[in-house]
């Protein structure tokens, strides 16, 4: 890069705080893009449980509730286009991760990764028609963000996009769980092809499949998609389990979730 592309890039962020002051987009305290407060709320792990419990349902952990500050934070992220919210955001999917993987280690089994046991964070698909609205994969995004995160703390992780869509669905605002498994129901599917994932062997045995997504409301696109990964040929008899960013609360903590395609139980974390 030229000296003056660096001195611009160097520029870029100064520039754009004066013309657009950040600010904080969960309560709109001005500073940061994501307050110590606002980011508190991201660093509190606890089970996913869907109001609903869906048969099914993998063991999931949330990095913090779907509630208060943290949905506009999402959505700015989500649907709003604010790419500087990957960042802490792939932050708190990783502490989601692993949470969920030291109740794996904990859990009946002992799930133990390592060289050639990698474990592989598979990103949630979007839909076609959400993928050309945004302009983006958000989740693949978050996913990114995230291994980064867990490799920088020395875990053997990578992103493994072994999912994909198909087909259309309806929209799932205002649907009940029921409604939203059978609008799913097909429209999940493993990719055909693909090299393997972890490092750079083949023939790797993941140790722990982790479904990553940003948010778990009704826990109906994680069960139909653990249901698809639990018989993936990458899957080599690997638990499913999940993480997100954040679920919908129950109110309440330290339900147990049923153990569905995964081999422990995610209780109070």
């Amino acid at each position: 890069m030229t000296w003056w592309g660096r001195v611009g890039t160097g520029l870029v962020a100064p520039l754009a705080d004066l013309v657009l002051p950040r600010a904080c987009a969960g309560c709109g305290r001005p500073g940061r893009v994501l307050c110590p407060r606002c980011a508190a709320l991201l660093a509190d792990p606890r089970p996913a449980q869907p109001r609903r419990h869906p048969t099914g349902f993998p063991p999931t952990v949330a990095a913090g509730g779907y509630a208060g500050s943290v949905r506009p934070v999402v959505n700015a992220f989500k649907e709003r286009g604010q790419a500087d919210l990957a960042a802490p955001l792939g932050t708190a999917l990783a502490l989601a991760v692993s949470a969920v993987l030291r109740a794996a280690r904990d859990g009946p089994g002992g799930v133990r990764p390592g060289p050639g046991r990698p474990v592989l964070l598979v990103p949630v698909p979007s839909t076609r028609a959400a993928l050309r609205e945004r302009g983006r994969d958000h989740v693949g995004e978050l996913t990114a963000a995230a291994v980064r995160e867990l490799r920088d703390a020395g875990l053997p992780v990578a992103a493994a996009p072994l999912l994909a869509r198909r087909g259309r669905v309806r929209d799932s605002a205002g649907l009940s769980a029921d409604e939203r498994r059978a609008n799913l129901a097909g429209s999940v599917v493993p990719v055909a092809r693909g090299r393997r994932y972890g490092p750079g062997r083949d023939g790797v045995r993941p140790a722990l499949l982790v479904l990553v997504d940003d948010v778990v409301t009704t826990g109906a696109t994680l069960t139909v998609a653990a249901g698809v990964l639990a018989g993936h040929r990458h899957a080599r008899d690997a638990p499913v389990v999940g993480a997100v960013v954040a679920a919908t609360p129950l109110g309440r903590r330290a339900v147990p979730t049923d153990p569905g395609p995964g081999v422990f139980t995610v209780r109070d974390l």
